[in-house]
């Protein structure tokens, strides 16, 4: 994890910090008194605050203080994992402002049409942590075929199936089926276009992925497309301990 930061910081740091602007800026919002500290307006752009439980407005927005961002987003069907687009629109567009000022990066791209959970932070040591293939951390994905899945193909998914350019065979941790087209399968790699080309071994091909799990860490179901929500410490505690399945 992250070196932790001065936990007593000027209001005009602690607002700049958090993506709200440069510090010119922070300041007269400050001084404008659109900013509130745990319920009350501070005009002050040199005032200290201890940021722990820190719970703070911008222009009538809430927001809790945090040293670093962890969350995740139920990303849609095209959108692009870039900062630089090509063809559709980014998945940083779905996020608050002040969030892309801070430079949140996701954590292993997902496919313009492939949906599902991606988890974005502005921590290095975390972003590296979870997406170093030495630490093979599993993720679980929905996968749906377009020719109903047999027990031969499943068994050849667990068993290992060649892939053009790699040179060993590739196999799941896990492979269930869920219905006739529908399976979920566990990898612990992030190989291009992985699931993908594991199914077209198999003489079938995928019509629709989403991934629904990474480590312990489920795509929760009140979670909407295109929505985001910071991580519990729960989840972030699970993911930073995850190891392979």
């Amino acid at each position: 994890m992250a070196k932790k930061l001065k936990s007593k910081l000027p209001l005009e740091r602690i607002i700049c910090n958090q993506g709200f602007g440069a510090r010119k800026l922070c300041r007269i919002l400050i001084l404008n008194q659109e900013v509130t500290v745990n319920g009350e307006i501070c005009d002050d752009p040199d005032a200290v605050f201890d940021t722990e439980n820190l719970q703070y407005t911008v222009k009538d927005v809430a927001w809790d203080y945090r040293e670093k961002s962890y969350l995740m987003l139920h990303k849609p069907s095209d959108y692009e994992c870039s900062h630089k687009t090509q063809h559709h629109p980014t998945i940083y567009s779905l996020l608050p402002h002040p969030l892309v000022v801070r430079d949140v990066q996701c954590i292993g791209r997902l496919d313009e049409d492939t949906t599902g959970l991606i988890l974005i932070s502005d921590d290095g040591q975390f972003i590296h942590r979870m997406s170093s293939p030495k630490h093979k951390v599993p993720k679980v994905y929905e996968v749906t075929c377009k020719h109903p899945m047999s027990d031969e193909q499943i068994a050849h998914i667990l068993k290992g199936v060649q892939l053009i350019d790699e040179d060993a065979p590739i196999a799941a941790l896990a492979c269930t089926r869920i219905t006739e087209n529908i399976i979920h399968m566990t990898l612990a790699e992030g190989k291009y276009h992985q699931v993908k080309r594991m199914v077209a071994a198999i003489s079938n091909r995928v019509e629709g992925l989403k991934r629904i799990q990474i480590g312990e860490v489920k795509l929760p179901d009140d979670l909407a497309v295109g929505e985001w929500r910071w991580l519990t410490e729960s989840e972030l505690t699970s993911l930073n301990n995850a190891e392979k399945a």
